[in-house]
């Protein structure tokens, strides 16, 4: 498998996932961290966008997924951005996906909760 990596770190959007139904129509703060794995030597030769990924899509395909749908746990979420990542950017080897809920609503102080995920084309 390639090496090259692709990454968008820190990418925050506000959201309606969680177990409890106040989590889902209070919503919370969630960030995303990205890694594509795909060659980049292409690119790297051609100075091309046509032989790599856009970094905007790729956060654009997070944002409206993780905002237009709702899950109840961070895990299917996770799952669902490593699939819709895979489908929509046939380049890309593999994904890796942190996905955190911010200031979750817990008993005591705690920054942030969630998954870390690696999903590989078939």
């Amino acid at each position: 498998m390639n090496e090259d990596t692709i990454f968008i770190e820190g990418l925050e959007l506000y959201a309606y996932h969680g177990v409890p139904e106040a989590e889902r129509e209070i919503g919370h703060r969630y960030r995303i961290d990205a890694r594509l794995r795909l060659d980049l030597r292409e690119a790297g030769k051609t100075d091309s966008i046509r032989s790599t990924v856009d970094y905007a899509s790729v956060a654009q395909t997070i944002v409206e997924t993780a905002t237009k749908e709702r899950f109840l746990l961070v895990e299917a979420l996770a799952e669902t951005l490593c699939n819709r990542l895979l489908e929509g950017f046939p380049t890309v080897e593999e994904v890796t996906l942190t996905v955190r809920k911010v200031l979750p609503p817990f008993p005591c102080v705690v920054a942030s909760v969630g998954v870390e995920i690696t999903r590989r084309r078939t």
